[in-house]
């Protein structure tokens, strides 16, 4: 499992997707969500939209599974 942290109190899944290098712009999210089967803390999700949060885990079709921590600054 991959560790991702990011600043500030939540992220959003599209912004999520380019920080664990699955796309490279923002506009490449809804594509990708229509095409990959994602699991935010065991449940399917498919909003670019959706928040994670520090302890959110996501399991992303061909990439792997991810943990969310928030850095220190």
């Amino acid at each position: 499992m991959e560790t991702i942290s990011f600043h500030g109190e939540y992220i959003l899944l599209g912004q999520f997707l380019k920080l664990a290098d699955c796309i490279d712009t923002g506009g490449q999210a809804k594509p990708f969500l229509q095409t990959h089967a994602i699991r935010v803390n065991g449940e399917l999700e498919n909003r670019r939209g959706r928040k994670l949060y520090p302890g959110d885990r996501v399991d992303i079709e061909g990439f792997g599974e991810f943990r969310l921590v928030q850095s220190p600054h």
